[in-house]
């Protein structure tokens, strides 16, 4: 019986000894430090559009080459704006759980219109100015960035960056050590009380550098001979806006110590994202150690140029040539920093755009303007005459009416669904607009099924209007005579690119349909996490190794 006894005994030990050398042994391998790329507005056919003349030691084929392309990405939901664009690649989820709804939308609570992260309860840290009274708290769900910090116990640290608050702070989410974003009124990197009392060291001896100024010092040419720009219209076009001039070259000295917003509609924005970006990574030791840290970076410069000038413009050609050799620089910056195959990146947008009308119509293609105001002040006189009321309509919001429900409601006299059958009639009479309907009768719209359940995606009802209104393909919400805009389902504004690059990921590409949605999933099955709370997209597997 003691014989049996120590056998048993020993064996025991044994395997103990096994389990314990096999697990003690063994680390979860992850990367240093993940970096989302984010371009504000950036159509998935530059990638292509561009090729030949991008660096070969550039960002973009160094990715498209050496890394992973879905080349058939699409945005699942509308409208197709920055705030949900952002939102969505981090959170894996659409307006219609995360609440992001739009830039701006109507909060039928408040009864007006709310920014997506405006908060009233915090203070600027960085500025005297109001430009940081921002925060996540609009957001519903976590972010892949939330979700980091919680599979290390708040270790792994997260810092979001962009020119725009909203670019900076919804990535990051809410748990973040800090998001930053540009203070236009006195050129500096600032954030808010959300997420400290003050500045950290190397963000204030950024700020001391004056690296604005010495942007604009340099002046905005061409990278090449502008007559050689053969992806492009002619310079100084009428439906271009005038902007930072009348073209190229461009001269910014006039703005030194005057004026810190134009840097945001040049090249010289995304170079100075980049500048915060490194200074990120030192001052705060990304990447130093075993644990995973996150950097959300987003470019918002293409935005600003891409409305002014448009998709065929000379101005955001060479912006993308001159954004190619700073993503290249980037990457080598890691790699000598973090270490090659130490980091993981992807990039991809927050939506594409629409060609300027007036560049269409010059080439023979259907095109125009929906001009909110006047229409806003038609309808609203039509329905007065035919209700005895006015302001029946209150405003437009991401490409939805708000109807006066308050005023409606009070009055025994009007009927909510005549007035919707009014404003309906109106609307299907409108040159420009090729579906509206009442969002409260979404379900039993007749609708393509794809276009339905963009809409359905992007609609959560506390944060919407009433009726929705669909334009014709290249027709765009605005009244301007100039630039451009997106928002809208149509594949120049949902179509972007995704690419990975680094740790765990293999070369090559697939053209199978994949979504905005499906980029937050597959960072939490490749850091071996847990997906965003809100997350419907799927892990695209032919990415990883």
């Amino acid at each position: 019986m003691q014989r049996i006894y120590s056998i048993t005994l020993s064996l025991f030990i044994f395997i103990s000894s096994l389990a314990q050398s096999g697990t003690s042994g063994q680390t979860l391998q992850r990367p240093k430090l993940v970096v989302g790329i984010v371009i504000d507005q950036m159509r998935w056919d530059y990638l292509y559009r561009y090729y030949d003349r991008y660096a070969s030691n550039g960002g973009f084929k160094r990715m498209l080459t050496q890394g992973f392309s879905c080349e058939n990405t699409l945005i699942p939901y509308a409208p197709t704006v920055t705030a949900p664009g952002h939102t969505s690649i981090y959170t894996g989820s659409v307006p219609a759980i995360n609440g992001i709804t739009g830039n701006f939308w109507w909060d039928n609570a408040e009864q007006r219109n709310v920014y997506c992260t405006e908060d009233k309860n915090v203070q600027t840290v960085g500025s005297t100015t109001n430009m940081g009274l921002q925060s996540p708290r609009n957001l519903l769900v976590t972010t892949i960035c939330d979700e980091l910090r919680l599979a290390t116990n708040f270790q792994g640290k997260v810092i979001g960056i962009a020119i725009k608050d909203r670019g900076g702070i919804l990535p990051a989410g809410h748990t973040a050590n800090a998001a930053y974003w540009y203070d236009s009124q006195e050129g500096k990197w600032i954030t808010s009380t959300y997420y400290m009392t003050e500045l950290p060291q190397w963000v204030k001896d950024l700020n001391a550098k004056k690296l604005v100024d010495k942007y604009y010092e340099m002046g905005w040419a061409t990278l090449y001979p502008v007559n050689t720009y053969s992806q492009s219209t002619a310079d100084e076009k009428s439906y271009e806006t005038k902007g930072v001039g009348t073209g190229f070259p461009y001269d910014l000295k006039k703005y030194v110590g005057k004026n810190y917003s134009v840097i945001s509609a040049t090249p010289y924005g995304n170079s100075f994202t980049i500048d915060m970006a490194k200074a990120a990574i030192e001052g705060e030791k990304l990447g130093a150690d075993a644990i995973t840290d996150m950097l959300a970076v987003s470019f918002s410069s293409p935005d600003y140029i891409g409305h002014g000038y448009g998709p065929n413009s000379i101005e955001q050609e060479d912006d993308f040539y001159r954004l190619d050799k700073d993503l290249g620089d980037f990457l080598n910056y890691l790699d000598s920093k973090i270490g090659q195959g130490q980091y993981t990146v992807f990039l991809s947008a927050d939506h594409g755009v629409a060609h300027v009308p007036g560049f269409m119509k010059e080439n023979k293609i259907p095109a125009g303007n929906f001009n909110e105001g006047a229409v806003l002040e038609q309808l609203n006189q039509q329905l007065k005459d035919k209700f005895g009321q006015g302001n029946l309509a209150l405003s437009f919001s991401n490409y939805q009416l708000v109807l006066n429900n308050n005023a409606i409601d009070s009055n025994k006299k009007l009927k909510r669904e005549e007035i919707v059958a009014a404003t309906i009639d109106f609307f299907s009479k409108q040159s420009s607009v090729a579906r509206v309907f009442d969002l409260h009768q979404l379900d039993e719209t007749a609708l393509p099924a794809k276009i339905k359940e963009m809409m359905i995606n992007g609609y959560y009802p506390p944060r919407a209007g009433d009726i929705q209104i669909i334009l014709k393909p290249n027709y765009i919400e605005a009244f301007l005579t100039s630039g451009t805009t997106h928002g809208m389902w149509n594949p120049y504004d949902a179509h972007i690119p995704l690419l990975w690059y680094g740790w765990g990921i293999k070369a090559g590409k697939t053209n199978r349909e994949t979504y905005m949605t499906d980029i937050a999933p597959t960072l939490a099955a490749l850091l071996h996490i847990q997906m965003p709370g809100g997350s419907i997209g799927k892990v695209i597997s032919e990415v990883m190794k």
